[in-house]
């Protein structure tokens, strides 16, 4: 007999007997983040390309390409498996690759998708050249370019004309256009700030699409951006598409950045947790630390009771391998033990590496579990 542990929660479900640790999706919440997104980019007459490496599960890139994205991007290779299995028909791998296997996972995912790839050196699209005359297929290329990340991307004009002639002379790749990402430009808490770098950002992509068109070469594609950016993106007339993926859920750190624009967030990704111990007084200890909640960005800011508006004089002070220790605020001393058994929610600090822990999502509307969709690329790093 194979045993194998009972589900966490069945469509059905009352919310409070979905077990713990689970990873909830509020859809009421998550709907209008999705819905706000697509309709500020049509406004702009851009196009959405949502990073599926947030959320990393076809069931959430289908959603998005039915509220109107152009396709999604995945991070590595073996990530975009899954969403091009389930059908999502354009796939752009917004990083760079070397290495046989990554260059065969490559052509393999083009013969059953549109794909494009980012490259900022020549040996990179020399083997993927070859590799994909050999197998009769084509594929798109974007050369990056540092737009002020200081990461990966080419930061010479020389540099980027040899990289498109490089392409060029490839029969069965095709130069698309750029990849202009800023990732730290993102994470900038003051709005004016954030506004300024991501200008700065636009004004170096411009400048290398410039490059391009003095040699008489045309960027059909300019690519990047992402959620604490994205307003001042789509408006530089720069970008052709936006490249968010934290929007369907924020998370701590994207919620704590001031916001000025027309576009505002709600939190719908939450870890449920059930306070497990409260031996000891002015502190619990809930289910769930470092295996369920990633911490990079911090810890969970805020706590909230699952079935209670008002908010939990609590703090989540820190995180073992299972265990979060929960303060009382201003209480050190007060009996905490009537807090055994409650069930608390927490918006994780950094939604990506949080949602890679799990395998499913819980979604809920109300006090009800609605459905259950499956993180069908978590784990997926290659």
């Amino acid at each position: 007999m194979k045993l194998v542990p009972p589900p966490a929660a069945r469509v059905g479900d009352a919310l409070s007997a979905v077990a713990t640790p689970s990873l909830l999706i509020d859809l009421d919440a998550f709907d209008a983040n999705l819905a706000a997104m697509a309709a500020f980019v049509a406004r702009n007459g851009v196009a959405l390309r949502p990073h599926a490496k947030a959320h990393k599960s076809s069931a959430i890139a289908r959603r998005q390409i039915e509220a109107g994205a152009a396709g999604v991007c995945c991070q590595k290779l073996s990530e975009a498996y899954p969403f091009a299995a389930a059908g999502v028909e354009s796939i752009h791998i917004s990083n760079e690759f070397v290495g046989a296997d990554k260059v065969a996972m490559a052509v393999e995912l083009a013969a059953h998708v549109r794909l494009s790839v980012c490259a900022d050196a020549i040996p990179q699209v020399e083997a993927l050249g070859a590799a994909a005359l050999r197998a009769g297929v084509k594929i798109d290329v974007l050369a990056e370019v540092d737009a002020g990340q200081r990461r990966c991307g080419v930061t010479s004009e020389d540099a980027l004309l040899s990289l498109a002639d490089a392409i060029a002379a490839q029969p069965a790749l095709r130069f698309a256009g750029i990849q202009a990402y800023h990732g730290g430009a993102q994470h900038i808490a003051d709005w004016q700030a954030r506004k300024t770098e991501a200008g700065r950002a636009a004004d170096r992509a411009a400048h290398f699409v410039r490059t391009l068109e003095a040699r008489g070469i045309q960027s059909a594609i300019v690519t990047g951006g992402g959620t604490g950016t994205v307003e001042f993106d789509v408006a530089s007339g720069v970008y052709t598409e936006v490249q968010p993926g934290s929007y369907v859920f924020m998370d701590g750190d994207y919620g704590s950045l001031a916001y000025d624009g027309e576009l505002q967030w709600r939190h719908s990704l939450f870890v449920l947790s059930t306070i497990m111990s409260a031996a000891r007084p002015g502190m619990a200890v809930c289910d769930v630390g470092l295996k369920g909640l990633a911490v990079d960005s911090g810890l969970p800011r805020s706590v909230h009771w699952l079935d209670a508006a008002d908010e939990p004089v609590l703090t989540y002070s820190a995180a073992n391998d299972e265990h979060g220790m929960l303060n009382a605020k201003g209480a050190p001393h007060d009996d905490t033990s009537a807090l055994l058994g409650k069930r608390i929610l927490l918006p994780p600090g950094h939604c990506d590496p949080t949602v890679n822990l799990y395998d499913e999502y819980v979604c809920y509307r109300g006090e009800q579990v609605v459905d259950i969709w499956s993180i069908d690329a978590r784990g997926l790093s290659r």
